[in-house]
């Protein structure tokens, strides 16, 4: 049957949704900016300096364990609004932080309201887009992450200027966008997919029709009650049972994957790779406002061709090429080269994160889980993606002070090599497929 879909609603409210990806980019950039301030205002070691970057990832996984629940039991739209919350109340309190250990606890709020985001945002707009527009619409939650990392890296470049206080400033302007998100999400609908999980059937077709004709609504409901003769209990063990078993085993490895191959050390330690190299203060926050914009237009590539080459060739051409960038300029800063090189090199491998491993790992997060359990499995996933995160950015200012600055990208390119393997071996291709045909390739039966 052939089908018309209402893009301009589903685009609407697919941004609405994606701006909690925003306030991701925000969190998660700022740090890049702040860091050299932070360093003096706390006297931080490369321990510290390390715990205070990471307390992010640790606030992530519990707020992924958090929207896995809420997502499955309440409904995407609570989740959102709830993380909306957090990321004004913790905004201000870094703003406001007194000394360190209060820094550091918000800074794992924050961490909290990034989790439930990185979950129900992609989630969200899973569920609400027909399948030959899934992969671009869960991008532009990738896009709205990389414009909330280049505005974030924009204003700090600017605030830089006005002392030793400015990071307060820094932090505290996220209350604006954290609001914004929360006027949004009212006028979110709820999960169509959801609400028939729930029994609300009369709800989701209505919304079903917002989004597409007739035929859309008759196959979208159809399919979804096909799948869910065969469902079982929402909870952790059907998560990890034999059947779903080869789905969470690829969801995991790229999440794990997609922090460990280093990328995010590029973006939260900017100022400490450029600074090896003699870079002055006004040079490193230049290069964030360089890897932002370069950030934001390979994204923006990304989100057009995510549905046309498909997830697994750009997932295959990212690793393969950000191991062989990691190796050049583990070259260049054991050389001493010029700064102008490094950010050449810096460069390229931002291109190739935002067009493979950074868009595609959350689309196919979002899809490949069966639906009765696509909260819950998607949650594990994500956390395993935050703790990642936390060894990563914990463990490179320690790896760098000990093998010099250069050290850890060897290790990194190696990490790429073997994503690349994996990735050849065990990820199938999902463009153009429903959520519950996906079942049939990710699940064994």
């Amino acid at each position: 049957m052939e089908q018309t879909y209402n893009n301009r609603y589903i685009l609407g409210i697919s941004f609405i949704s994606a701006l909690g990806g925003y306030l991701f980019g925000f969190d998660f950039a700022v740090i890049s900016g702040a860091l050299p301030f932070l360093r003096e205002q706390f006297s931080l070691n490369a321990y510290w300096e390390g715990f205070l970057a990471g307390s992010l990832g640790l606030g992530c996984i519990v707020g992924c364990l958090l929207a896995g629940k809420l997502a499955e039991k309440y409904g995407r739209k609570p989740g959102l609004s709830l993380a909306a919350i957090i990321f004004a109340l913790s905004s201000l309190g870094m703003a406001l932080s007194s000394g360190m250990s209060v820094f550091i606890f918000m800074r794992f709020v924050a961490g909290i309201g990034v989790g439930m985001a990185s979950i129900l945002s992609p989630l969200y707009i899973a569920e609400i887009s027909p399948a030959s527009v899934r992969g671009r619409n869960v991008a532009i939650n990738q896009l709205t992450i990389v414009f909330g990392i280049l505005i974030t890296n924009l204003v700090n470049y600017k605030l830089a200027g006005y002392g030793d206080q400015s990071w307060r400033m820094m932090f505290g302007l996220g209350v604006i966008p954290s609001v914004l998100f929360l006027i949004g999400v009212v006028y979110l609908p709820e999960s169509p997919r959801w609400l028939m999980s729930n029994g609300q059937e009369e709800r989701a077709a209505a919304i079903l029709q917002k989004i597409g004709d007739k035929n859309y609504v008759t196959k979208t409901v159809s399919d979804f009650k096909q799948g869910f003769k065969s469902q079982q209990k929402q909870s952790f063990a059907a998560v990890f049972s034999k059947a779903v078993r080869p789905a969470m085993t690829v969801g995991i490895t790229l999440a794990v994957f997609q922090q460990l191959c280093g990328i995010n050390v590029v973006f939260n330690f900017t100022s400490t790779i450029f600074e090896s190299v003699g870079a002055d203060l006004d040079r490193q926050l230049s290069e964030t406002v360089a890897i932002g914009i370069v950030n934001t237009l390979f994204t923006l590539l990304a989100m057009w061709e995510v549905d046309k080459l498909g997830r697994r060739p750009l997932m295959l051409a990212g690793s393969l090429g950000l191991s062989i960038a990691y190796v050049v300029l583990a070259t260049l800063l054991q050389s001493q080269a010029a700064p102008i090189w490094i950010s050449i090199v810096v460069l390229v491998a931002i291109a190739l994160y935002a067009t493979s491993l950074a868009p595609v790992t959350w689309v196919l997060i979002s899809e490949i889980f069966p639906n009765h359990i696509r909260g819950l499995a998607s949650s594990a996933a994500v956390v395993c993606l935050w703790a990642a995160y936390f060894v990563l950015v914990f463990t490179f200012p320690i790896m760098a002070s000990i093998l010099g600055t250069y050290g850890p990208f060897y290790v990194y390119a190696v990490i790429c090599m073997a994503a690349f393997l994996f990735i050849k071996k065990r990820v199938k291709e999902t463009k153009g497929q429903t959520l519950e045909e996906l079942e049939n390739n990710f699940v064994s039966h």
